[in-house]
């Protein structure tokens, strides 16, 4: 049973459908009874009539754990008297052989329910505290979503003036280095906008990099890239962390941008390939294009979108590269997890 503690097991989550609960309770009792009972007919076979009683203590203790306070009842009731009928003095009789015997039985009979009555008060208190640590993690996961989604319309918020100031600019490179801001902005917008997406199919707090990554790219393309740039995409559905997810995001929003400003910045067509693949650990972004390469002209940035890469590409722990020729660009982010690190893994979780 994954991710779940052993004191979290309750036979009578078990039950199948139309059986009440308390039966279920009660066969649980009867199973464990019956299987100390059988543990107790191999001890005689070695050490017959010793200690008749030992073995009821941990059968009660564990059908009252796991099964509640009626399967302990039905344990104690059965092994206990199965144990006075079977195993005391004279088999298969309840008399004793010494007047002793009586406060023997009434003794261990008396400690057995103690054992019961303590195993069902401290699975109550367990179950009370998981209630109450199941509350707070729900209200932690409720506060982390509206904190989440206040961020991301914060985010919006944000891309909105930074884009209503652009069109309202007239100097065209201050227009451009404010849409470039935009679209960072958007970047960080959409990956808190993925948080709160099918949270309950994915590990807490993970990005789907598809999703996200569809969404970086369908901006971009729709803002800055003409109908004659043919755009092809291949993205895998890889969960990554939130910071990595990030960085992946605004690397690939520089790598578009940069490709919409000089690959095909002088309005020629062509062909835009994107592609993500791998896995969580392992994976790499690819963006291709066969526009002017070589022959495009120089960044008018002074270097900030190859700087921002080079920072986005560390903050991804992934390396990057740029390879440009006369056939067009190729800008690479990859990570690769060599393998010291999986033996230290390995090591670790040893």
């Amino acid at each position: 049973m994954p991710n779940r503690h052993l004191t979290a097991i309750d036979a009578a989550n078990f039950k199948p459908a139309g059986v009440p609960p308390w039966a279920v309770q009660a066969g649980f009792g009867v199973l464990v009874a019956g299987a100390i009972i059988g543990l107790r007919t191999l001890v005689d076979q070695v050490f017959p009539g010793s200690g008749p009683f030992a073995l009821v203590y941990p059968a009660v203790l564990i059908a009252t754990l796991f099964g509640r306070l009626l399967a302990g009842i039905v344990c104690l009731i059965l092994s206990f008297f199965w144990a006075w009928y079977f195993v005391l003095s004279f088999p298969r009789s309840f008399e004793f052989e010494l007047d002793s015997d009586l406060g023997r039985v009434t003794i261990n009979l008396f400690a057995c329910c103690i054992v019961l009555a303590l195993a069902e008060v401290f699975r109550l208190a367990v179950r009370l505290r998981e209630a109450e640590l199941e509350e707070s993690l729900d209200r932690r996961r409720w506060l982390m979503a509206e904190l989440q989604h206040r961020t991301k319309n914060n985010f919006a918020l944000v891309a909105s003036m930074i884009d209503l100031q652009k069109r309202r600019q007239d100097n065209p490179a201050a227009a451009a280095a404010l849409e470039d801001a935009a679209n960072r902005v958007f970047s960080f917008s959409r990956a808190y906008a993925q948080l709160a997406v099918d949270e309950a199919n994915r590990q807490e707090g993970d990005i789907d990099m598809a999703s996200y990554l569809e969404d970086v790219i369908d901006h971009l393309v729709d803002a800055s890239f003409g109908e004659n740039v043919h755009v092809i995409r291949r993205i895998v559905s890889i969960p990554l962390p939130r910071e990595q997810a990030v960085a992946v995001g605004l690397f690939l929003n520089e790598a578009l941008t940069n490709c919409a400003k000089y690959a095909f910045g002088d309005g020629r067509g062509g062909k835009l390939e994107i592609v993500f693949s791998g896995t969580p650990k392992d994976w790499r972004l690819d963006v291709m294009d066969d526009g002017a390469g070589s022959a495009a002209p120089s960044s008018s940035d002074g270097g900030l979108g190859q700087s921002l890469m080079r920072t986005f590409a560390s903050q991804a722990e992934a390396e990057h590269s740029v390879d440009v020729s006369d056939w067009g660009c190729r800008v690479t982010l990859a990570r690769i997890v060599d393998e010291s690190e999986n033996a230290q893994g390995l090591v670790s979780g040893a």
